[in-house]
């Protein structure tokens, strides 16, 4: 079988959000699995990179306010714009780690309830208790997860999921790997499916 592409996300990111309405689609069309990993774009953009937050960047953030509802209304998915001062995926993504060690589907069914949260409803996700909302609305065990969310292991599994990331160069949300290939960007999906269709870099001609 081959290796499942992995799907590096922050529940903060819009672009992580229009990535995930996808990234299972075309990894189907392909025979792969996608394993989903959370990340905190905090740390890869501020601390890493030593970068503003894109929204605090002039001029790159007016683009961005024009560009994200244009590319959600091209996929033909809804995009909210909630306040996010504040907001954060800490709780959020450790949920979804200790979610994922027991069962990897509910796992991913939370993180799309979250993306959908936030991203959709406009509401928060920084929360404690939205985040166990979100999970008892799939029969999740609360009250196990809610310890789970702000015990030493909890934050060691994000910690670590972190690390993993920068050690893979993840940078940015989304961000794909298939076959140690990198892809940054809901807009790079034509390249990944290029690439899980064709296995190489050749160039295919244009149909009109």
């Amino acid at each position: 079988m081959p290796e499942p592409i992995e799907f590096f996300f922050d529940f903060i990111s819009p672009y992580g959000y229009l990535g995930a309405t996808r990234i299972d689609a075309l990894a189907h069309r392909h025979g792969r699995a996608v394993e989903w990993k959370p990340f905190l774009l905090g740390v890869t953009v501020m601390k890493v990179m030593g970068l503003k937050p894109l929204m605090d960047t002039p001029l790159k953030s007016d683009y961005l306010r024009h560009d994200k509802p244009r590319l959600a209304k091209l996929l033909g998915v809804p995009l909210a714009a909630p306040d996010m001062n504040g907001v954060n995926s800490l709780r959020a993504s450790r949920a979804f780690l200790a979610l994922r060690e027991r069962d990897p589907a509910l796992a991913k069914r939370f993180a799309q309830r979250v993306f959908q949260r936030l991203w959709v409803e406009g509401r928060d996700i920084t929360p404690i208790r939205a985040v166990l909302d979100e999970a008892a609305a799939l029969g999740a065990d609360t009250a196990w997860l809610k310890d789970e969310v702000e015990s030493p292991a909890g934050k060691a599994r994000l910690e670590a999921s972190v690390n993993e990331a920068i050690g893979k160069g993840v940078f940015g949300a989304p961000f794909f790997i298939a076959d140690g290939e990198p892809f940054w960007g809901v807009d790079r999906l034509w390249m990944l499916d290029h690439w899980l269709t064709h296995g190489n870099w050749e160039p295919r001609p244009l149909h009109g």
